[in-house]
């Protein structure tokens, strides 16, 4: 987990889910198609307050790999682990002052043995926008390189959301979310923050889809509804 999310609203709904105003996004991406199968290695949208306080929108590489590990031939992360992120060397630097929200409006995963997988969508029972802790290697300030991307943080998974997987990613209200991307708010705090302020099991509901979904070139609104057969 989390290995593959919905992004199918507009950035304007995004933005006014965490109370940001309309056009906080790129100039240059306003007009992405709807996206229901976002992989690792695409470009989904990242919320962040990075260039200033009023905040931005805008696409960025699902992935992350600091140089030192490409060398050693290490792969690329797409999740991180609060357990690890905050003091590990892989994501340290992330942690302390590259604390973005990726939003997204559901994610999927897998249950059932190896060829034989049954995917599930899991989303909010109000089905508005989630916004997932994240943490980034981006800066405005510097100039973006192969490695420059983001991972979506993740926890134990707790209640019934067990049964579909171990891992969950770390989803905040609108309110915990702008603390989360102040990164002038200490990172041991921030720890604190996600462990123990994330949205709860009873926030989401999830179901078995179709296993159209499993080929990544698909999309669609389908995608997302419920399995005919469960």
């Amino acid at each position: 987990m989390c290995g593959r999310i919905t992004q199918h609203r507009s950035p304007d709904a995004y933005a006014r889910a965490i109370g940001w105003p309309a056009r906080s996004f790129h100039a240059d991406a306003g007009g992405r198609a709807a996206n229901w199968n976002v992989p690792p290695g695409s470009h989904p949208w990242m919320m962040h307050t990075l260039d200033d306080d009023a905040g931005r929108i805008e696409p960025m590489h699902w992935g992350y790999r600091p140089s030192w590990a490409m060398e050693k031939g290490l792969p690329m992360a797409i999740n991180a682990r609060i357990e690890k992120a905050a003091t590990g060397a892989f994501f340290r630097g992330l942690w302390k002052s590259g604390r973005v929200i990726v939003p997204a409006d559901g994610w999927y995963e897998w249950t059932g043995e190896k060829g034989h997988k049954q995917p599930w969508y899991i989303r909010l029972k109000t089905d508005r926008p989630m916004l997932m802790a994240a943490i980034t290697s981006y800066r405005p300030d510097k100039e973006a390189t192969d490695n420059t991307g983001f991972v979506i943080v993740t926890a134990a998974a707790e209640g019934g959301l067990v049964d579909v997987h171990d891992r969950r990613p770390v989803v905040f209200s609108a309110e915990d979310a702008i603390v989360w991307m102040d990164n002038g708010f200490p990172p041991e705090q921030a720890e604190q923050l996600a462990r123990s302020v994330a949205l709860p099991p009873d926030a989401f509901e999830w179901y078995e889809v179709g296993t159209e979904v499993n080929r990544v070139g698909n999309n669609g609104e389908q995608l997302i509804q419920p399995n005919a057969t469960a």
